[in-house]
């Protein structure tokens, strides 16, 4: 397993910065008041909805040839929410829901979304802010201390007791063997999130949008740029490669087609491995 400071991490680090900037515009508003969270706590049921147990793996469970993927899919529930559920059970495929917590009750949909995710057995969820820094991501960054306590709303309010979690609008890792920041004004809330126990993780990949909000480019195009890290080594973590792209894209008939596509020809070269992000190399060790 190789250590991903230098080089290789700016290659990837910046990939994820334009959608998720072009992204803030479509985000649903919701509510940011103390009054909000609790109405917010009332919906939200007492049953645990992310712990499931996941047994600790490493490379030796995967033949020597075969490669590791990690779907990610940051924003939820938002709009494309219920066609990503109907991929990834189509394809009968696992994957990870980056959600943020007041997106989970701005409307009727959105928290008919969060029970159709909290219910799905192929779903984990996993924490992307309460706020998503109100989609101001330099002021949020500048006070570490809110940070982590937009964190700690969020982890409360959907139950989210793994501490794994993703930042709004930075690509960003904090486990013990990986740290990376890409906006190095970012690091001093990163290392508040890592001090308050949070397993932080970025991707090595996107799919990003074009300027309408759907997936650019095309499945096959995408599948080049996944055997392009692994031939060339630049995932964070050898032979494993984290993917993020966002509910939202997924919208509309072609980006739903261009998904499910992406998954079933990665499905169908028998050279890969879907896993959850909770299964993600040494996320389960104790941070030092």
């Amino acid at each position: 397993m190789k250590k991903i400071f230098g080089e290789k991490s700016k290659n990837v680090a910046f990939l994820g910065m334009t959608a998720l900037v072009s992204a803030a515009s479509i985000i649903f508003n919701g509510c940011n008041s103390k009054t909000d969270v609790k109405e917010f706590e009332k919906t939200v049921s007492l049953e645990h909805p992310t712990v499931r147990t996941v047994p600790k793996t490493d490379d030796e469970s995967v033949e020597s040839d075969k490669r590791i993927i990690y779907l990610t899919f940051d924003d939820g529930p938002n709009q494309g929410t219920e066609n990503l559920l109907k991929i990834l059970n189509k394809r009968n495929v696992c994957a990870t829901a980056f959600l943020v917590g007041k997106h989970a009750y701005g409307s009727k949909r959105q928290k008919d979304d969060m029970e159709l995710l909290k219910s799905n057995p192929l779903i984990e969820l996993a924490n992307h802010s309460f706020n998503h820094a109100h989609n101001k991501y330099t002021d949020f960054y500048k006070n570490p201390a809110a940070v982590v306590h937009d964190f700690d709303i969020a982890k409360d309010s959907l139950k989210l007791y793994d501490k794994i979690a993703r930042t709004p609008g930075r690509n960003i890792w904090r486990l013990n063997n990986i740290n990376v920041t890409d906006i190095k004004s970012s690091t001093e809330a990163a290392n508040g999130l890592r001090k308050a126990g949070y397993k932080v993780i970025g991707w090595d990949l996107e799919w990003r949008p074009s300027q309408k909000m759907t997936l650019k480019g095309s499945h096959e195009a995408m599948i080049k740029k996944v055997d392009s890290i692994f031939l060339n080594d630049l995932e964070k973590t050898s032979r494993h490669l984290v993917f993020l792209t966002h509910d939202q894209y997924l919208r509309d008939a072609d980006s739903i087609n261009e998904l499910d596509m992406f998954i079933e020809k990665l499905q169908k070269s028998n050279k890969f491995v879907f896993r959850k992000i909770s299964q993600y190399p040494k996320i389960n060790d104790i941070l030092n």
